[in-house]
């Protein structure tokens, strides 16, 4: 079975995203701050009248925040029916992978980024590590700090 994936950077690394789970790919717009939300989260956007929670990707994979400009973008995934913006400095490509060319993330003790790896994929010569989106949700509720 072939998987399509959106392919963007993070923190020089590329990543990828099943494209199922993805509703759009949005310009940078500075997100309103919203008091009491987790660290990742940078705030909110509107997207089509709801308030859109917009994640740090670097800060939610373990990383040092992004340094953020206007070229940055928002990755709209849904997860659960929920929306989550994903900035990522970066949207690189499409690209199919066949499942049975996917590899199983490394085995880590503590290492903050394997939670949210589905799994690795050889692309152009790169290890492109593919982000699980439920994973990506999971230890707070975005939604109720957007409320």
């Amino acid at each position: 079975m072939i998987r399509n994936l959106i392919t963007f950077e993070v923190g020089g690394e590329t990543f990828g995203i099943d494209s199922i789970a993805i509703l759009e790919i949005r310009a940078w717009s500075t997100p309103t701050i919203v008091p009491g939300a987790p660290d990742y989260m940078v705030g909110v956007v509107n997207r089509r009248g709801i308030a859109l929670p917009v994640v740090d990707l670097a800060i939610r994979l373990g990383w040092k925040p992004l340094e953020i400009t206007e070229r940055h973008a928002i990755i709209v995934i849904s997860v659960n029916e929920q929306e989550i913006g994903l900035i990522v400095e970066a949207v690189s490509d499409m690209v199919s992978v066949d499942e049975e060319a996917l590899q199983p993330p490394p085995a880590f003790d503590h290492q903050a980024l394997i939670p949210f790896i589905d799994s690795l994929a050889a692309v152009d010569d790169r290890l492109m590590m593919i982000l699980d989106p439920h994973a990506l949700a999971l230890g707070h509720s975005l939604a109720q700090a957007a409320a």
